[in-house]
């Protein structure tokens, strides 16, 4: 197990560029086994999830190619579907939530699919029930193997498109269900579909390689089958978690920061939010420049009532963000209520703030209450462990803003979103060890 060493208190300065998307990264190599053709991808982030999903691709039998730092070419023209009932699989897939999107692609092409009971993140139920209730829409027989923790589904015949509307704008239900249906005989409509950037980003990739995908960018999608797909180029885009990440440890630090190639037309309501924090963000370009600020006071409602942020399905607010927002909020002017509607345990890490000296009131395991402490009490260092990718950036935040030096262990948790973070974050000033 690794750990981080921050000493906290120093101001950050000058420019860094975000990563390729982690979300967007796993949908689009997966979507690589729907074509025997080759598929170039560039930007992949290297990070610790999209490198397993990369090996698990290369123990199906893709060739895979790394020609640069961040781009790799894949060719799915000769898969080992004995693969996908091996110990090997269920030790690699088990370890990987987005591991669940090679079943689309799989059943699409070659009629069957399988995954491992699927781990991740700790922050409660996530339950697949979006994705298999989809492929059995579409004709699939669902297997599990409660002995062994396998899901499956098998469609020997080729699946039929259908008319279908999701219980749940699933990010990652949706894609697989597309990726599923692209390959299907006949119209497939999918309501309540998710339509977030990075699933925009799927559906012009496969259009690309020649799948009739319409509605893009709507919760209402429409496909009509093919019987192939062949191959293309793509970029992904920048992490907007990644984004949001980096202007809250400006604001929390009191530093003058520029987050490079932001592809602002995909941030959302991103910025909108942090400006109700009170933080000033200007757009240069399609850089985002974030100035030094001593203190940022939170927006009431127009009735003087307290803000409430929450997360909803695109285009609302990431819930990947919320646990950002909640730690900047610590030491805002004012008040605030960060209610996470999603996931059920993601605010279970405030305790490690409050030992800081955080003011925050966890109400239940969706809302808690924070008390801002305008700068005027800086939070403490401490030792601390990272639950999940997103607290444990959080608590990256929150150490580098506090006096004194904190530790924090179980960083994988962090590496398997961000990556080389502590390199990154020397170059701009961070005092950040490293500790194997």
């Amino acid at each position: 197990m690794a750990t981080f060493k921050i000493e906290g208190g120093h101001k950050l300065n000058g420019s860094i560029t975000p990563q390729g998307a982690k979300n967007e990264a796993l949908q689009i190599i997966c979507a690589t086994l729907l074509t025997p053709e080759k598929v170039t991808v560039s930007n992949i982030p290297d990070i610790i999830d999209v490198n397993k999903l990369i090996f698990i691709l290369g123990e199906l039998g893709v060739k895979i190619e790394k020609t640069a730092s961040d781009t790799y070419t894949f060719q799915a023209d000769n898969i080992n579907l004995k693969y996908l009932e091996s110990t090997e699989f269920k030790r690699d897939g088990s370890s990987l939530r987005g591991s669940i999107m090679i079943v689309g692609p799989l059943l699409a092409r070659f009629g069957k699919g399988y995954i491992p009971r699927p781990g991740g993140d700790k922050i409660g139920r996530r339950r697949l029930d979006t994705h298999f209730e989809g492929f059995m829409s579409l004709g699939a027989t669902f297997r599990y193997k409660k002995e062994e923790s396998f899901y499956g589904v098998e469609a020997p015949n080729g699946l039929t498109g259908t008319d279908m509307l999701l219980d749940e704008a699933s990010v990652t239900g949706t894609a697989n269900i597309v990726m599923s249906a692209v390959l299907a005989k006949g119209k497939t409509t999918i309501y309540n579909a998710a339509c977030e950037p990075y699933l925009q980003e799927l559906c012009n990739m496969l259009n690309s390689m020649g799948a009739k995908i319409t509605g893009i960018g709507s919760n209402f999608l429409t496909i009509e089958g093919v019987t192939s797909l062949g191959g293309c180029e793509l970029r992904i885009l920048p992490d907007m978690i990644e984004i949001g990440s980096w202007i809250g440890m400006a604001a929390m630090t009191k530093s003058e920061l520029t987050i490079k190639d932001v592809s602002w037309k995909n941030l959302g309501v991103i910025p909108r939010v942090f400006r109700k924090l009170g933080i000033k963000l200007e757009k240069r370009g399609d850089d985002i420049y974030v100035p030094a600020q001593e203190s940022y006071e939170i927006q009431n409602y127009i009735d003087g009532s307290i803000l409430t942020i929450s997360d909803a399905p695109w285009p609302g607010f990431t819930p990947d963000l919320l646990s950002i927002v909640l730690v900047v909020a610590t030491q805002a002017k004012g008040s605030v209520l960060i209610h996470q509607k999603m996931f059920e345990s993601r605010l279970f890490f405030v305790d490690k703030l409050i030992d800081m000296g955080a003011q925050v009131i966890l109400c239940d395991p969706h809302r808690a209450t924070v008390i801002g402490m305008n700068h005027q009490s800086k939070l403490k260092a401490t030792t601390m462990v990272s639950p999940d990718i997103r607290a444990g950036i959080s608590l990256l935040i929150a150490a580098l803003s506090a006096d004194g030096t904190s530790t924090i262990h179980n960083i994988e948790q962090i590496d398997r979103g961000y990556q080389d973070i502590d390199t990154r974050l020397r170059a701009i000033g961070a005092k950040i060890e490293r500790i194997d």
